[in-house]
Parts: C-alpha cells; sequence; structure tokens
C-alpha cells in the first residue's frame, strides 16, 4: 500500500506538470498571435519594405508581450519576409526588380516540374479543388484585397499536391506571402488578365486527365508569359 507522502509527491508532480503544459500551451497561442499581427500589419502595408520593427512600439500599439513578439519576428525572418542584421536590427525585407525576375525564373523551373507530378500524384478529390480554384481566379490588381487572390490558391495547392518535398520547401506558403507583398509595392507586378484564368484551367485540364507532359509544358508558358509580362511593365519605371 503506497504511504501517503508518496502519494503527496505524485500529486505536486502532476500538478507541476500540468501548469507547465498549460504555460507551453499559452506561451504557443500568444506566438501564434503576434506572428498573425505582425504579418498582417506587413501584408496590409502597415509596415512597408525597409522599415524597422521596434519592439516597444509594436508590443505597445499590437497589445503583444515582447517575448512572443520577438519569437514571432523569427518566425518572419524564416519566411524571409523579415531580414535582421546585428547593426540594423529586424526590418521588412527589401527585393530589387532583378531579385523579383530571377525569383521568376526560378519558377517557371519548378513550379513546371510540380504541374508533372501532381498529374501523377494528385488525388481525384485533390484535382478537384485544383479546378475550382482555377476557376475562382482572381488576380491582386491593386484594387482588391490580396487575401482574394485565387492565384496563390492555385498555385500553393499544385505545389502541395506534387508531393515534392524539396519544391515544398522553397515555394512554400511564405513564399507566396512574398509574392503578395510584392505586388502591393510594386504597380508593375499588379495585373488582371483573362489569359491567367485560362492558363490556369488548362492547366487543371490537364492535370485531370494524367497528362504531365502537356501540364508541366502549359505551366511554364504561363509562368515565361507573366515573367516577359512583368518585364516589359517594369522597363518604364525601373529600367530593368
Amino acid at each position: 500500500m503506497r504511504s501517503s507522502w508518496l502519494e503527496s509527491e505524485d500529486s505536486q508532480l502532476n500538478s507541476i506538470t500540468d501548469n507547465s503544459s498549460n504555460a507551453i500551451l499559452r506561451d504557443g497561442r500568444e506566438v501564434d498571435r503576434a506572428f498573425d499581427l505582425v504579418l498582417n500589419e506587413i501584408l496590409s502595408g502597415a509596415l512597408s519594405p525597409g522599415s524597422k520593427l521596434k519592439e516597444p512600439e509594436l508590443s505597445r500599439r499590437l497589445g503583444i508581450k515582447r517575448g512572443p513578439l520577438r519569437e514571432a519576428i523569427r518566425r518572419l525572418q524564416g519566411r524571409n519576409l523579415v531580414l535582421y542584421s546585428p547593426n540594423l536590427g529586424a526590418r521588412i525585407v527589401v527585393h530589387s526588380p532583378k531579385d523579383i525576375i530571377d525569383i521568376y525564373e526560378m519558377r517557371e523551373a519548378l513550379e513546371s516540374v510540380a504541374a508533372r507530378l501532381c498529374a501523377e500524384r494528385m488525388t481525384d478529390g485533390e484535382i478537384a479543388d485544383l479546378k475550382q480554384a482555377a476557376e475562382q481566379h482572381s488576380p491582386y490588381d491593386g484594387t482588391n484585397r490580396p487575401e482574394d487572390a485565387g492565384r496563390v490558391g492555385f498555385h500553393l495547392q499544385l505545389i502541395r499536391g506534387s508531393r515534392n518535398n524539396t519544391i515544398a520547401k522553397i515555394l512554400d506558403e511564405g513564399f507566396f506571402q512574398l509574392m503578395r507583398l510584392w505586388r502591393m509595392h510594386f504597380p508593375w507586378l499588379r495585373h488582371s488578365d483573362a489569359l491567367s484564368r485560362r492558363d490556369h484551367q488548362w492547366i487543371a485540364e490537364a492535370i485531370a486527365t494524367r497528362d504531365g507532359t502537356a501540364a508541366e509544358l502549359l505551366m511554364r508558358n504561363h509562368i515565361k508569359r507573366l515573367r516577359e509580362v512583368i518585364i516589359a511593365k517594369s522597363k518604364d519605371t525601373t529600367g530593368i
């Protein structure tokens, strides 16, 4: 039979464990909340590219503690939305037009492969969702809210459907959030054309018929066309 002091020890240990678990869960939720609040500030344009993240001001204005805020900033750094340097501190990332064009070249290569893999690996249910996203295409053109942009949903679904972890690590949700940020601050990246919706529909249809070769070619041509449009529109303002 267990003595009363052993039972008391067990009770105290269980209480300590429960309290520790609750504290970790609470801290995690606070970090998530801080992350969402700062991310919204970035994507809404309240924090513009190049601006410094001043922890005391953000903590006071957003009503969040400094510890969770600091961890949230580290997460944003991991998503390439924030850049940290010892001398300048944490700042919203700034990319040059040349950086953006280079990334579109990378997208052309990776997303075309992802489209081919989707034809091989996506389930019928995932393809149905992809076709729906293609129909709902509504790119950010400066007048609608960036979170309404169908393009992000379509491309991100396609990347995930490829089931290629390496591609998914590069073209993840953070990457498409970064693209939304660019479109907000670079007018020459904003475009709304029926051709993109048509491209998406054709790509989704090729995947639905399990034609990987066609899906790959259609995606490559889609991204290449977007890149060429962006270059043409940017020449007047950036001199690329």
